[in-house]
């Protein structure tokens, strides 16, 4: 069948598309499905997000690829979202939450360790017993914790305890400082209540 009378009105690049034959379907087929929900053309799409009409035909061709953010948007208008699923399991796997703690320059941790509360935060070389309690002290009250990760047991880490889904948030991170202190506390009672001589004199300042 002639193709030309077929493709009056077309542009070259959706010309290029059409005599292109049958393609895979994955980000080109899901450029097409959208501008199908949406029914605009080509020229019509690339309006829509502000981009030429060649670089619509080349997402559709699969000679180019859309950016995150375009394709987001591209799914946002026609009312759509990306539902990503685990090939084993069929269960959706959700991103990173976004308030996951982070270090104390703001950043985030990277994304393929785990974390562990060590405490109240204490810089390093603090100097004397007095002034890592004074550093403690005012950590705890400014509910800044230690949070600390590491690399070479984390396999071994996860053979024992699993996997953690996501990084804590600086909340959880602060809810497990405290119930180290109360386990710590719990555990200096029990000792000078099973050793009496180890009590200290009255007066003294614990942490």
């Amino acid at each position: 069948m002639d193709a030309q009378p077929r493709a009056e009105g077309m542009s070259k690049e959706e010309l290029d598309w059409f005599l292109m034959g049958p393609t895979d379907g994955g980000v080109p087929g899901l450029v097409r499905r959208i501008r199908r929900i949406l029914d605009v053309s080509q020229r019509g799409l690339a309006a829509i997000v502000g981009v030429s009409q060649s670089v619509v035909a080349r997402w559709e061709t699969g000679r180019t690829s859309p950016r995150v953010s375009a394709l987001q948007e591209l799914l946002r208008l026609a009312r759509l979202r990306v539902r990503v699923e685990d090939l084993a399991t069929d269960e959706e796997v959700l991103p990173l939450r976004g308030d996951g703690a982070r270090d104390r320059g703001g950043r985030r941790y990277p994304a393929h360790v785990d974390l562990t509360v060590a405490g109240w935060w204490v810089p390093r070389g603090s100097g004397s017993t007095a002034d890592w309690l004074l550093w403690r002290r005012r950590s705890r009250a400014r509910r800044d914790p230690a949070i600390r990760f590491h690399t070479t047991l984390r396999h071994l880490h996860r053979l024992l305890d699993g996997t953690p889904v996501d990084h804590p948030s600086l909340t959880q991170c602060v809810a497990e400082a405290v119930h180290l202190d109360e386990r710590r506390e719990e555990r200096r009672r029990r000792i000078l209540a099973e050793s009496p001589w180890l009590r200290p004199p009255a007066g003294w300042l614990t942490a």
